[in-house]
């Protein structure tokens, strides 16, 4: 890695980190500490997802014009000011407006962040620089998890306001960070085939692999992520029996899982086409969801259906390790030139909805009707298994499997050394 890519990934730590320091305990700190009310706090969940959908559409044009760094350092200030006021906020119409700044300006900083990393990296490094940037978000959401969890306190509201006060100075430090990062210089759009805005969204939406690989990605997101801390956690509550702290260790498990595989699966995927590594994150899903099956339908003992709970998480787990390096570049590797801010908030975007659409179906279904909740996301499951094959018609050779293309290099160069060898032969 170079210098650049460091601060970047120290970035992408820092960020996770003071996120991790606040998210889990959000709810408890609005609905209760505060005293708003669960409405309240459901309308500030809401708010995050709103934000984002909002800014994400032009937050691909402005780091197109205007580079990702500039955009990130607004980003990141944004989401520290809301954050700080987020933490003094007292009235439900402060907590909505410091809300919704915090949630616009951490939506903003995952296209900035991934847009200088494709600027940083090549074709053949950049499936390492997404692992490493995966690995490092999870290890800081984990770490701010628990150490934000030691210094809650549910009686005091002044706890919490140190939690986001935290959570502010980490995004500063990440302003002071990023701002001696230099990339190297990416076209601009004037430079770049469709100048205009309207131009950039429909050569975007006229490119069939992208707008399909937006489908796959709101499937996977919708089927995993956005089940989460929702329908698959009510589930294990309500059918399977599963305590709080079980869960947790659930949760516990699969950043674990994450952080354990991601490395070593690293060299299987590179050898591998994305489609077909894709295709079986489906399979392996589908597989965590007949096992969570077994946990809540099964007749078990709790003790088995605990386990078998605490396994689905780690299921999804390593599937998150096969995409980390798989999803994201391949989103870099469709973009044209000059466009790769633009293609990385088109994905963010489509990853919110999923975010914003799962928890709201999954939520209930999970709750109440069992049976049918788990039938229907292990369809899904398979579900991305058929689009991922779909997907990989629509690659070329090189997108598909970058490696080909190191290799044909490799092979090229050594082609005037083996005519030398013949000719001195």
């Amino acid at each position: 890695m170079g210098a650049a890519m460091r601060r970047i990934h120290v970035g992408n730590a820092l960020s996770a980190f003071g996120l991790g320091f606040t998210v889990p305990y959000l709810y408890v700190y609005v609905a209760q500490v505060r005293g708003l009310g669960s409405v309240t706090a459901g309308l500030v969940l809401a708010v995050f997802a709103v934000a984002a959908l909002i800014v994400l559409p032009f937050a691909g044009r402005a780091i197109v014009r205007r580079g990702p760094l500039p955009v990130l350092l607004v980003a990141l200030v944004t989401a520290a000011l809301g954050a700080l006021s987020l933490g003094l906020s007292a009235s439900a119409a402060a907590v909505l407006l410091s809300a919704a700044a915090l949630g616009a300006g951490q939506a903003v900083m995952q296209p900035a962040l991934a847009t200088m990393i494709v600027d940083c990296s090549t074709t053949e490094t950049r499936s390492r620089a997404f692992a490493m940037q995966f690995f490092l978000q999870n290890l800081g959401l984990g770490v701010g998890g628990l150490i934000g969890g030691h210094l809650v306190d549910t009686t005091k509201a002044s706890s919490f306001t140190l939690l986001f006060a935290i959570e502010a100075a980490m995004f500063l430090v990440l302003v002071a960070v990023m701002a001696t990062v230099r990339t190297p210089r990416a076209p601009r759009v004037e430079e770049a085939p469709g100048g205009s805005a309207g131009g950039s969204w429909k050569q975007l939406l006229g490119n069939r692999a992208m707008v399909q690989l937006c489908v796959l990605g709101f499937v996977l997101f919708f089927a995993c992520y956005g089940q989460f801390e929702s329908g698959l956690s009510a589930y294990g509550v309500e059918a399977a029996g599963i305590s709080t702290s079980a869960l947790g260790t659930a949760l516990a498990a699969n950043t674990l899982m994450i952080v354990v595989a991601q490395f070593a699966v690293l060299k299987f995927v590179e050898r591998r086409k994305r489609s077909r590594v894709i295709a079986s994150v489906g399979l392996i899903w589908a597989v965590a969801w007949a096992v969570a099956g077994y946990a809540g339908l099964g007749h078990s003992s709790q003790a088995m259906a605990t386990a078998a709970f605490i396994s689905t998480y780690a299921l999804f787990g390593l599937g998150e390790a096969l995409l980390s390096p798989t999803l994201a570049p391949l989103v870099a590797d469709l973009a044209p030139t000059g466009l790769a801010g633009q293609y990385n908030s088109a994905f963010a975007l489509v990853k919110q909805l999923a975010l914003a659409i799962g928890p709201a179906v999954g939520g209930p279904l999970g709750a109440s009707l069992h049976a049918p909740y788990i039938v229907a996301f292990t369809l899904f499951s398979l579900g991305i298994t058929v689009l991922a094959v779909r997907l990989g018609r629509q690659l070329t050779d090189v997108q598909n499997q970058p490696s080909l293309a190191r290799s044909r290099v490799v092979t090229q160069g050594r082609a005037p050394a083996d005519a030398v060898a013949t000719a001195e032969a």
